[in-house]
Formats: structure tokens, sequence, C-alpha cells
């Protein structure tokens, strides 16, 4: 009897431990108005955290602190996305002839939704406005239009190719997190973009830019589980391509627990 009760127990342990190791982790996408006022998201970003083992939930745009305590502490990671230019009201700038669409709201939710994941130590992923919001969120500056401000050997930031496909490269540090999560130093990549990180916040360090000197990634100083990209990977992920597929995937093992670095 004792051994069939011992037996039981081990089993139980067993079962519990496969539940926790399959548990797939919770992945907060950061959400955007749409013009009808309803909350939207780039299907791309949900097919990547999906294709990468993930459970996406989207996050909507609000401004209630409380509420988005709870939203963190119900996810696993974070994942901020693109959209409007970030209002250089948050940096204490004026704003620049070449400023475009700004969201007052969103940028209120976004830079306290990164701080309160932050503080609650999951991985962050910032994606284009996202970088950009990462780096204002924690004492950065931006360029509000990059050829107005930086008018020597500028390369195009906004492509008109198709948005799957890489046109300029990124040479990575060799021992920034990214570097070790693509394997490889430099990478093709793809821009959409007119504003990009001027002034880099405070604990955090640069570990990619274009041969422009454009900032297209950095990671948080001794937590490179923070981190953010200036292109999008996520347009290459859903078309099944692989390059910049690993982003997701260790954006998901990080989630899980896994020791990634």
């Amino acid at each position: 009897m004792k051994r069939f009760f011992l037996s039981l127990l081990v089993c139980c342990f067993a079962l519990t431990l496969g539940a926790q190791t399959a548990k797939l982790p919770v992945i907060g996408i950061s959400g955007a108005h749409a013009s009808d006022g309803a909350t939207q998201v780039n299907s791309a970003y949900i097919k990547s955290v999906l294709r990468a083992g993930g459970v996406p939930v989207v996050l909507p745009v609000n401004d209630n602190p409380e509420v988005l305590k709870r939203m963190i502490a119900s996810v696993d990671a974070l994942m901020m996305t693109g959209g409007e230019d970030v209002n250089p009201y948050q940096y204490l700038e004026e704003p620049l002839p070449l400023l475009e669409s700004i969201n007052p709201e969103r940028d209120a939710f976004d830079i306290l939704l990164v701080k309160l994941a932050v503080e609650r130590k999951i991985p962050v992923l910032g994606i284009c406005r996202g970088h950009q919001v990462m780096n204002v969120a924690f004492g950065g500056t931006l360029y509000q239009d990059i050829p107005s401000q930086i008018r020597t050997g500028v390369i195009k930031h906004r492509q008109q190719a198709p948005a799957w496909y890489g046109t300029h490269r990124v040479q990575l540090d060799e021992n920034s997190a990214l570097a070790k999560i693509l394997g490889k130093t430099t990478v093709m990549t793809n821009s959409f973009h007119h504003q990009a990180v001027k002034d880099v916040a405070p604990g955090f360090v640069v570990t990619g830019r274009t041969s422009d000197g454009v900032v297209e990634a950095m990671e948080m100083k001794g937590n490179p589980r923070v981190f953010s990209v200036q292109f999008h990977p996520e347009a290459p992920t859903e078309r099944g391509l692989d390059e910049l597929f690993p982003i997701f995937t260790c954006l998901v093992a990080l989630a899980r627990g896994e020791e990634v670095f």
C-alpha cells in the first residue's frame, strides 16, 4: 500500500512538472487606436508570437494605472509595437515642422506599460515605435525627422520595397544579446521610420547601427532581457522567413524562464 501511494505521489509530481514545462508563455502585445476608435494590432505581431510558441494577448490603450499593473501582472513578457511618432513633449522638445501624427494617449500608455514591465522584471521587446518609446521612457531623446536632422550620408530609412524584404544592413555589436540571438554581426533589415534614437537613455547601450549611424538596436545594461530594434522582424517572420525569427523564439524562451544568454 505504501508503495502504491508513493508511486501515485511520483506520478502526480511528474504530471505537475510536465504541465509546468509545457506551459505556453503569455506575450502581451501593446495595442494601438484605429481611426474608428477600435483597438488594433498588426496581425504579423500575433502570428510571429504564435509561430514562436507563445500566447499573444493584445493590451488595449487605457489610462488607468491599476489596470495597467494588472495587465503586466498577467503576462510573461511584453512586446511594444510600431505606430505613430512619439510626442516630443515627452522628452521636453518643441515639435519640428516635419513631425508627423502623434497620439498622446498612446504615448502615456506605452511609457507606463514599459516601465511597469521593467519594474516587474519580465522580458521586454521593443519594435520600431516600441524601440523609440523605450528610449524616451527611460530618459532618452529622438530625432524627430532623420532626413532634416541628420544631413550627411543618410541612407533610405523608409523603404518602398515589400515589408518582408530587407533593404539595408545593420551592424551588431558582437557581444550583444541580439548578435547572440541571430548568430551574426551583420543583418539585412527592413525599414519604415523617419524618427530615430538620438540621446540614448541612461542605463541602455547601443547594440546595432546602420552605416549612417542611426541606432537600430539597444539593450538594457546588465539586463539583456530588455532589448529593442528599430526594424520590423515580424514582417519576414509572418512570411515564413527565418533570418529574424529567432528574435521571437528568444522572447518566448525568456518568457518561459529559460536561460538564453
